[in-house]
C-alpha cells in the first residue's frame, strides 16, 4: 500500500511517498501558507504541492494514480491553506485527531481525494485578557508529536520543545494525550532581525552555524537585564565598537531569543502546571543545544533529551500515518 503526507508550514512544503512505514521517495519546495496569506490567492501553494507531489512520487518509481492514500497535515488546513479543518480542543490524542480528519477532492493537485488531518486548540472557555496567554492553537506540530512519540517509543508524560517560524511548547499526559501547547515566534523574530533590520550587516545577513557559548551566555543575561528590544540592538553596538566575531555575534542573538522563549515557559499558566521530568527538545543542533543550557541551568532535576537530526527527519509522516491507522484506513 503506498501512501503519500503532505507537510506544509509557512514557508515549506514536504511531500513524503512510504509503502507501509517505509520512506520511498519525497520532494521538496520553498512554498507555503505564507504565499497564500501575502496575495489571497491558493494558485502558488496549489501548483506547488501538485509538483511537489510529482516530483516525490517520481523518486520513489510510481505515478500518482498508484497512491493508495493521501495525508495533509499541518497549515493546509488553515485559512489560509487548502482546506479549513476546525482544531480539535485539547486534551487530544492521536485517536482523536484520526475522528476529526476531512476528506477532500482537489483536481487541481491529483485525482484521488486528500484527507486533511486536523490541528489542535487550547481549551479556554471565557477569553479574559488577562489570561490571553491559556489560548493557543497549532496545526502541523500535533502530527509530530506523535511521530516523535511513535518514532522514541515514549508515551508520555513529556514537554516536546518544536522550534520553527513559530516554537512550540506542547505538554503530552501520561495517557499520550497532547494537554495544550503555548506558541512564540522566536523563528520569524530571528529571520526578521537578522536579515531585514539594521543587525543584518552584524550578523552577515545570516544565522549560526556553530555554538560560541560565552557569547551565548552574554546575549541571554543582555535579554534578562534588558529585555528583548534593548538587547536586539546590543548586537550593533557588539558589531561597531568590540571584536566580536561573526558567529559570536549570531549566537550573543541567539541567546536572546532563545532566552525570550525561556520567559515564555517560565510565566506560562499552561507550563507551569507541567511537573514531567522528561523535555524531549527538537530542532537543529545549534538550536539544542542553545536551549539544552537554558533548561538545564533552570530545571537541573529534569531529563532533557535532544532527538537526532535523522530521527527528526520523518516524524511528521509518520504521525500522520499513526494517525491514518487509528481511522482504519492503514493496518
Amino acid at each position: 500500500m503506498y501512501v503519500a503526507t503532505i507537510d506544509t508550514g509557512t514557508t515549506n512544503t514536504r511531500v513524503k511517498i512510504w509503502g507501509k512505514e517505509t520512506l520511498l521517495g519525497q520532494g521538496f519546495c520553498a512554498v507555503g501558507v505564507r504565499d497564500t496569506a501575502i496575495t489571497g490567492s491558493k494558485e502558488k501553494l496549489t501548483k506547488a504541492i501538485k509538483d511537489t507531489l510529482l516530483t516525490a512520487t517520481a523518486a520513489a518509481g510510481l505515478v500518482g494514480d498508484k497512491l493508495d492514500l493521501i495525508l495533509a497535515s499541518g497549515m493546509l488546513t488553515s485559512n489560509v491553506g487548502l482546506l479549513e479543518v476546525p482544531h480539535v480542543a485539547a486534551p487530544a490524542g492521536a485517536a482523536a485527531l484520526a475522528a476529526g480528519m476531512v476528506e477532500q477532492c482537489i483536481p487541481s493537485i491529483c485525482r484521488q481525494p486528500v484527507w486533511f488531518i486536523p490541528g489542535v486548540k487550547n481549551m479556554v472557555n471565557d477569553l479574559a485578557t488577562e489570561r490571553i496567554d491559556d489560548m493557543d492553537i497549532m496545526r502541523g506540530e500535533e502530527v509530530e508529536v506523535f511521530g516523535l512519540l511513535a518514532k522514541l517509543k515514549l508515551t508520555g508524560p513529556a514537554v516536546f520543545i518544536l522550534p520553527g517560524s513559530h516554537s512550540k511548547f506542547v505538554p503530552v499526559d501520561g495517557n499520550g494525550q497532547i494537554t495544550g501547547c503555548v506558541t512564540t515566534m522566536a523563528g520569524e523574530l530571528l529571520a526578521v532581525l537578522s536579515k531585514d533590520t539594521i543587525l543584518a550587516d552584524a550578523v552577515g545577513h545570516g544565522f549560526s552555524t556553530r555554538l560560541e557559548v560565552p557569547a551565548f551566555w552574554q546575549g541571554v543575561r543582555c535579554y534578562q537585564r534588558l529585555g528583548l528590544g534593548r538587547a536586539s540592538f546590543t548586537v550593533r553596538i557588539l558589531d561597531q565598537f568590540t571584536g566580536y566575531t561573526l558567529e559570536e555575534k549570531r549566537s550573543y542573538l541567539l541567546g536572546i531569543i532563545l532566552a525570550d522563549d525561556m520567559q515564555a515557559w517560565e510565566n506560562s499558566h499552561i507550563l507551569q502546571e507541567v511537573t514531567t521530568e522528561t523535555i524531549v527538545v527538537a530542532g537543529k543542533t545549534i538550536f539544542q543545544h542553545g536551549m539544552q543550557a537554558l533548561l538545564a541551568e533552570k530545571y537541573p532535576e529534569r531529563n532533557i533529551m535532544p532527538v537526532d537530526t535523522n530521527v527528526q527527519a520523518d516524524i511528521a509522516g509518520l504521525g500522520a500515518i499513526t494517525i491514518a491507522k487509528l481511522r482504519g484506513f492503514l493496518p
